[in-house]
């Protein structure tokens, strides 16, 4: 059975407004985070999720309710021994002038230091540890402004590591990121929670990731409140629509993603299967076709020959052959020059180019 590091009960969060009035972004927040767990927090831009951040780590007073931290009244803690129960990784790119990734890491000691901030022996062993548990001991030498946006990125977690906190709060750490450090961050993070029993909470955007590797998503609705739940859980009970309603975007819970939602104006029979057949289809619904197996009432009609390495596309109108493709992108582009709806057409046999006729 996990242990629960921290818990939210009744907990109403937002800040005052210019004249001083209380502007609530949430309210009867009841969370729950174990240890070990990686939860990503998700929502629309602008709905709250930075506020909730700094609610949960003690920079920003709750308007009602209360956090709990292993049992304890957050309010009632000192902010050291916050600092050695939470640790926290910004969005912001911070600058540090010349000091090197080590002294960057070491910063993360200060909740235990002396005054003077005077490492001993067991603080230097658990910086190399922390250094090791991201992979970025060759890094220890360099200077943080040399560094490209993965590696700093992971020296901002190894300095989280170093305070040995219970739970690790990270306010959209893949900003910066391209994709494959997406990736890697996010399996960093798994890891680091899994093998090391600490919690770990993150504000994302790529709903993708989130829905592939977080246990726990927390889900911040227009409404006021969160909806909690596995990835999975959350896909079936219809919470994204919910969440991300808006004009012409529609949540794909089959594939697990959002797309455009703009109703088909043609039809097309397509004809294939694997792989080539996916990805025909995807290039089809984007050009604006409805696709099926089986349609009576479409005049086209797609054939999939050859492999990946050397696909091939048959188009015919009317049951007659009208060319073949050997990318999507002729195909596409093809269909999008014709006239629409189709009629009638003859296919010269000199070059195979299809004579329309209006």
């Amino acid at each position: 059975m996990s242990r629960s590091i921290l818990v939210t009960e009744h907990l109403r969060i937002g800040y005052a407004n210019r004249r001083g009035e209380a502007r609530v972004v949430a309210d009867q927040l009841n969370l729950t985070l174990n240890e070990g767990d990686v939860v990503c927090l998700l929502g629309p831009n602008g709905i709250g999720k930075s506020t909730l951040l700094r609610t949960l780590i003690g920079m920003q007073a709750p308007l009602a309710g209360r956090v709990l931290l292993d049992g304890i009244d957050i309010a009632t803690l000192k902010p050291r021994d916050i600092a050695r129960r939470v640790s926290v990784v910004l969005t912001e790119r911070i600058e540090v002038g010349q000091l090197s990734v080590y002294h960057l890491v070491a910063l993360g000691r200060y909740p235990y230091t002396n005054w003077i901030g005077k490492l001993t022996p067991h603080d230097e062993e658990v910086i190399q540890r922390a250094l090791s548990a991201v992979q970025a001991e060759q890094l220890a030498g360099r200077f943080v402004h040399e560094l490209s946006d993965g590696e700093r990125q992971r020296v901002m977690v190894a300095r989280a590591l170093a305070q040995e906190p219970h739970v690790m709060v990270l306010d959209e750490p893949m900003a910066f990121l391209d994709l494959p450090r997406r990736i890697e961050m996010m399996r960093l993070l798994r890891r680091l929670a899994h093998e090391m029993r600490q919690a770990v909470i993150l504000s994302i955007h790529d709903l993708d990731l989130a829905i592939r590797t977080a246990d726990l998503l927390w889900l911040m609705t227009p409404d006021g409140k969160i909806q909690a739940g596995a990835p999975e859980d959350l896909v079936l009970s219809g919470a994204f629509e919910k969440a991300f309603a808006g004009n012409n975007l529609v949540f794909d819970r089959f594939h697990g993603q959002f797309r455009l939602h703009e109703p088909p104006s043609r039809h097309a029979v397509l004809l294939g299967d694997g792989l080539i057949y996916k990805w025909t289809m995807h290039a089809l619904e984007r050009a604006g076709y409805q696709c099926n197996q089986a349609d009576d009432t479409a005049a086209l009609h797609i054939t999939i020959h050859g492999n990946e390495q050397n696909p091939l596309w048959l188009m015919q109108l009317n049951r007659q052959t009208v060319k073949n493709f050997h990318s999507l992108r002729d195909l596409v582009t093809f269909l999008r020059g014709m006239p629409y709806p189709y009629q009638s057409q003859e296919t010269s046999d000199d070059d195979h180019e299809p004579i329309f006729h209006r």
